[in-house]
């Protein structure tokens, strides 16, 4: 492949924009009627998506262009066992969390599947929907252009610890959104501190997935998805989910340790791109 002049990663103009135009409109849907409010959910959940997006096609870089249609177009590079094997952690994640949660008096009924979700959807199609959808346009966003342009700069380790403070930062208007998962937590501000730090050592883990696929949205996109789905779909308690971070933080140390050459290289700071394309020339 030609090489173009080499292109410098913005990362804090990038998180500057994603925020401003997620929150321009998840702000105002605080107070809108549910209806209204759901439209500009999901114009706020785009944001990050549009901006990445943006960010690639105007940046003059063949090669910046090339990387995300190789990451979103890219079926055949996914590896599978990979993308398998980080659902299954967090299955047994959610298996250990409610087995732990019996030392606090909470009951094995939470192995059973719910029957409804634990949110109302953004309206357009219901909570289904909104997880689905919303583990497709969250990684175009954050893994076609985020989590590279932090990488650009550090090692993967705290690429991951940043990214995942970040992220889990911006869905803070949400749990003033009636009918969102995280307004679902308001009856006890321990739940929702507990949501915003457990996002941190999910950061690991699908990071972890992320390079693991070659830099795979699609990879990251289906992670995504199961996660949100054993999340809702398991009748974890409010109580267990608090356990359940104290797991996700043995499992990310866990991983972190065994992939200790993944997550502290620097091979490719400085060269993100010009690392890729060395390496499927050779």
């Amino acid at each position: 492949m030609k090489t173009d002049k080499k292109y410098r990663y913005r990362p804090v103009l990038f998180f500057a924009l994603a925020y401003i135009f997620t929150w321009i409109f998840w702000i105002p849907a605080i107070f809108l009627p549910e209806n209204l409010a759901a439209l500009f959910m999901l114009l706020g959940l785009l944001a990050p998506a549009v901006v990445s997006t943006l960010f690639v096609l105007l940046s003059g870089s063949d090669m910046l262009k090339a990387d995300l249609k190789n990451k979103i177009v890219g079926f055949y590079k996914v590896k599978w066992l990979n993308v398998f094997w980080g659902v299954a952690v967090f299955a047994l994640i959610v298996a250990a969390s409610i087995l732990l949660s019996l030392c606090f008096g909470q009951s094995l009924d939470q192995f059973a599947l719910t029957e409804d979700f634990n949110f109302s959807g953004v309206g357009i199609a219901g909570a289904f929907f909104t997880i689905t959808i919303a583990a497709i346009i969250e990684e175009v966003g954050w893994k076609g252009y985020c989590e590279d342009s932090i990488g650009e700069y550090m090692n993967w380790f705290w690429e991951s610890m940043l990214f995942g403070a970040i992220w889990s930062f911006w869905h803070f208007p949400l749990i003033f959104i009636p009918g969102t998962y995280q307004a679902g937590l308001m009856v006890n501000p321990l739940f929702v501190i507990n949501f915003f730090v457990s996002a941190i050592p999910m950061g690991f883990i699908i990071t972890w997935v992320y390079l693991a696929s070659d830099r795979s949205i699609l990879a990251c996109m289906v992670f995504h998805f199961f996660v949100n789905l054993l999340q809702e779909k398991i009748a974890m308690t409010p109580e267990t989910k608090c356990v359940e971070t104290i797991v996700v933080v043995i499992a990310t140390v866990i991983i972190v340790v065994r992939n200790k050459k993944m997550f502290f290289e620097t091979d490719h700071v400085g060269r993100l791109l010009e690392t890729k394309f060395g390496e499927e020339k050779r």
